[in-house]
């Protein structure tokens, strides 16, 4: 039987929220999402449609924005977009079961619409085209669908093709894909091929898509690996991946990561309260999830890219959720990489490998006792976060000028999360 999928991807989706809540139409509105505290660098979040079709990029900073133009500047309210999406996925739960519902990002979601057909008695462009019109006349949400024989012909079927019909939406199978799009170009245009495998295929005399069903498959497994099957079988418009496999996947390792945009340079010695800051809240997501890690990772960005980041991970000698520990390594790891004349812009904190904490080890300079004592104080900070409120306890090192904990807290995303 043949299969057919949906993927439904909200435009502009912060702007469009921010249209409706104005009772403004999302695709004639100039809007941006950016917080105008952060100044004229902050990135936009959202730029609404007709701002695109003057030519301001999606992602630009505010100080990029041609000055002639006038628009409205919303600030973000991340809360409020997280209910959106919560309704967005109300409307699908009415047509479909959630077994069929993959969630793919906040705005953008897979639908196995392949047993719904003959229960509606109608076929999957006029399914989608139903669902579309619920979210614009419910939510106010203006939305594209791609329509495809498997997950990837729906991904390029709303990516590229959709782009090109009136009604924003596009259908593929394989034989339309090899048809219209085997010469289609740039290739990051297509789904999972950034700048850097674009490159890399450019330097191989690759430039399309048909080029790949072409080259010494010899070759391209020597240039990209196991990756290799995968760009080829995408060129050839197939994959074999279907919504039962997505939903029943789990992994075998997990990874908890942190990390945050600064809202100004910062010298080498402040950056490392931000690294401490935020060893200490991710010691508490760690001690939530009943889970321990003996891996960090660290990355560390410098303003205007002055430097190439620096990158760098530290096992430790125990698995623990201590916060003492955890942030000592972390001090370390900080000490042997980060440069200490380039100002500091960005920092990712990792924990690799998280695992149970019933499988906490200790080494023998280490006292059990004190990291009983540590998880039980974090469990007893997270109930008054959870009755008080996330900043209801503080440590000291968080009421230093150059602290952003105090305002993080109160933060979805790094950003505000007020629903005002």
């Amino acid at each position: 039987m043949e299969h057919f999928y949906l993927c439904i991807d909200q435009k502009s989706f912060y702007s469009s929220v921010e249209c409706h809540e104005r009772g403004l139409d999302a695709m004639t509105t100039d809007l941006v999402v950016a917080d105008p505290a952060r100044g004229k660098g902050t990135i936009c979040l959202a730029v609404s449609p007709s701002l695109k079709k003057k030519g301001v990029r999606n992602r630009c900073r505010v100080y990029e924005i041609p000055g002639q133009l006038e628009y409205i500047m919303a600030p973000p309210r991340m809360q409020l977009y997280i209910d959106y999406a919560a309704r967005i996925y109300g409307i699908f739960l009415r047509y479909l079961s959630k077994d069929d519902i993959h969630v793919y990002s906040i705005d953008e979601a897979f639908l196995d619409v392949t047993p719904y057909l003959a229960l509606y008695r109608t076929d999957a462009r006029t399914l989608g085209l139903r669902i579309m019109g619920d979210l614009l006349n419910e939510l106010g949400l203006p939305s594209s669908c791609g329509i495809g024989t498997n997950l990837y012909l729906t991904k390029i079927a709303l990516d590229i093709t959709a782009k090109r019909t009136r009604d924003r939406v596009g259908f593929l199978d394989e034989a339309l894909y090899r048809e219209s799009l085997w010469d289609h170009r740039p290739l990051t245009d297509f789904w999972q091929i950034g700048h850097g495998i674009e490159r890399r295929l450019h330097s191989m005399g690759i430039y399309t898509m048909r080029d790949i069903t072409i080259a010494d498959p010899v070759y391209l497994r020597k240039v990209f690996g196991v990756d290799s099957e995968i760009l080829i079988d995408h060129a050839w418009g197939r994959e074999s991946v279907t919504m039962q496999e997505i939903k029943a996947y789990t992994v075998n390792r997990h990874s908890l990561s942190s990390g945050q945009v600064l809202l100004r340079d910062y010298a080498y010695a402040e950056a490392l309260l931000i690294v401490k800051e935020m060893a200490e809240l991710s010691c508490l997501d760690l001690v939530d999830r009943h889970l321990v890690t003996n891996s960090l990772s660290l990355y560390v960005g410098y303003t205007k890219d002055t430097l190439p980041p620096s990158r760098g991970t530290i096992t430790m000698t125990v698995t623990t959720s201590s916060s003492r520990i955890i942030a000592s390594y972390f001090v370390k790891l900080y000490e042997r990489i980060t440069d200490r004349i380039i100002p500091i812009r960005r920092i990712i904190l990792n924990f690799n490998d998280v695992i149970p904490e019933e499988l906490e080890q200790f080494d023998l300079f280490t006292d059990p006792d004190s990291i009983i004592r540590d998880r039980a104080m974090k469990r007893a900070i997270l109930e008054l976060q959870e009755k008080y409120g996330k900043g209801v306890v503080l440590k000291g090192m968080n009421l230093l000028p150059e602290g952003t904990t105090r305002e993080r807290v109160h933060q979805i995303g790094g950003h505000k999360n007020g629903l005002a």
